[in-house]
């Protein structure tokens, strides 16, 4: 019996899968351009979130410079973060 190596191209695929699969987070970054008010109203819309997490988020980036603000796959928090630039707040997934 003898055993099959897998490919370059098959491990790049096996990576890519779980990368889009694999668990990440959506951080909202601090700026001094953006009132509470748009930001709130920005997490509720986009990220789902209570009125009472979005002033929470809001409130940890003004102090801290950023807020984990969503749980997800890569994908579900690549749209959420487009979302969120099209408003100018910045976000990263990390």
């Amino acid at each position: 019996m003898s055993i099959r190596r897998s490919s370059v191209s098959e491990k790049f695929l096996v990576d890519e899968i779980q990368g889009l699969i694999k668990p990440s987070n959506l951080v909202m970054l601090n700026d001094n351009e953006n009132s509470f008010d748009s930001v709130i109203v920005a997490l509720i819309d986009v990220c789902d979130h209570t009125r009472e997490q979005a002033e929470q988020c809001s409130v940890i980036t003004h102090y801290k410079g950023k807020c984990l603000v969503k749980r997800g796959t890569y994908g579900e928090l690549k749209a959420m973060q487009d979302a969120l630039g099209d408003r100018g707040i910045g976000a990263s997934i990390e």
